[in-house]
């Protein structure tokens, strides 16, 4: 579903190359140290940066030249998911129609994304109006309406308490298997990965330095800047 073979990039001073592949329907983690390349990978694939070379295959299809709104991507930020002059009904129809003009049954289909991700009764309410997890469940629900088969997150929870982060990670796992999405989502929580990931992809210095089932990733010792990143934390878990 995901597949980027040899994609290189500048940013200043890092040169990065990925390759990697993503099977369809998986949920996976990115990790890997500040400035590692993990946004920009994100960036890639959504089509916010063209890379100097290489290839990025989504759902089959060879997205050169293809441009961003067209990709079958959706992709939810750590901030700056709303607008905050519209209402959160209006916030997820924006997903599907910028014009804000819906036919009857998209309107339908976003109170059901609302409802699912538990927001119906909030649906006249600002974004100021709400907290911060109820922000990113309308950039869940907006993603639902888009229908896109590939989710990117960047960082989405990490500005809320463990708890919501919790309850977030669960919503999120349970659209992607409602769904059978492919999500790729850049998390600087080990515990996230573990949580809801199955495949766990560890990023450094601007390439995949190993993509493995969470749970052989976190315990693997074949990999010294791992072990480095994680520090202190899987120590404490043993």
């Amino acid at each position: 579903m995901i597949d980027l073979q040899d994609v290189r990039f500048r940013y200043e001073d890092m040169a990065m190359s990925f390759t990697l592949a993503v099977p369809k329907a998986v949920f996976a983690a990115v990790i890997g140290p500040s400035g590692s390349g993990k946004s920009t990978l994100l960036s890639l694939i959504a089509g916010f940066e063209r890379p100097l070379s290489g290839r990025i295959v989504l759902d089959g299809q060879d997205m050169a030249d293809i441009p961003p709104g067209t990709r079958p991507v959706s992709m939810i930020f750590q901030d700056n998911n709303v607008f905050p002059h519209l209402d959160l009904q209006q916030n997820v129809a924006i997903g599907i129609a910028p014009s804000l003009r819906l036919t009857a049954q998209q309107t339908d289909a976003v109170d059901a994304a609302l409802g699912r991700v538990g927001l119906f009764d909030l649906r006249h309410r600002k974004p100021g109006e709400v907290s911060g997890g109820e922000r990113q469940r309308v950039a869940i629900a907006r993603a639902l309406v888009r229908d896109k088969p590939i989710l990117l997150l960047d960082e989405p929870f990490a500005a809320l308490g463990p708890g919501l982060r919790e309850d977030m990670l669960g919503l999120l796992s349970d659209v992607q298997k409602e769904r059978n999405l492919t999500v790729l989502m850049v998390t600087h929580q080990p515990e996230d990965a573990l949580a809801a990931a199955s495949l766990t992809v560890f990023i450094v210095n601007g390439r995949v330095r190993a993509a493995r089932p969470t749970q052989d990733l976190f315990k693997a010792g074949d990999l010294p800047e791992l072990a480095a990143y994680l520090g202190d934390w899987r120590s404490e878990r043993r």
